[in-house]
């Protein structure tokens, strides 16, 4: 019985921490995910980052289209998956462990984020100040403070940033 409570114990450690930091872990569900990716719209070859990479669905999906993927993800058990379900794409595929904020962004030509909303205003400023631009922003269910999304489908609001 103790392995229980132990296992248990570090599951909650583990999803209960990165809720300080941001967003817990929420699968993105198939419908969304496709409506993102269309709306983002890149060519094979071109880099997509994923904040918040959770268990890899959606670098799967993009690594599916051609695209390159930088995942970032704070939970190490979700790293841990999302690393072991892109395995088939582990060429076109990284995974970061760490917070969003304070990685370095690799150059992209897309972002998608299922982030929470008190975090949309700091995204936006912080993708302002990201030298590497153009680049279109797919967020999930949240939109960013004062900024008029280019399109939206199905829950996701397509922003641009030249």
């Amino acid at each position: 019985m103790s392995i229980f409570w132990l296992i248990a114990t570090v599951l909650v450690l583990t999803f209960g921490f990165v809720v300080i930091f941001g967003p817990p872990y929420l699968p993105t569900r198939r419908q969304q995910i496709e409506a993102a990716l269309d709306l983002l719209a890149l060519k094979p070859g071109q880099t997509m980052l994923d904040l918040g990479a959770g268990d890899g669905r959606v670098m799967r999906a993009a690594a599916q289209r051609g695209w390159r993927v930088v995942g970032v993800e704070l939970n190490p058990l979700l790293v841990l998956i999302a690393k072991l379900s892109t395995w088939r794409y582990r060429k076109q595929v990284r995974v970061i462990w760490g917070d969003y904020f304070r990685v370095t962004w690799p150059p992209a030509n897309g972002i998608f984020t299922f982030m929470i909303g008190r975090q949309m205003a700091q995204l936006d400023k912080y993708i302002k100040a990201w030298p590497h631009k153009p680049v279109k922003l797919a967020s999930f269910a949240f939109t960013v403070p004062g900024k008029k999304p280019a399109a939206q489908r199905k829950g996701i609001f397509l922003y641009e940033y030249n």
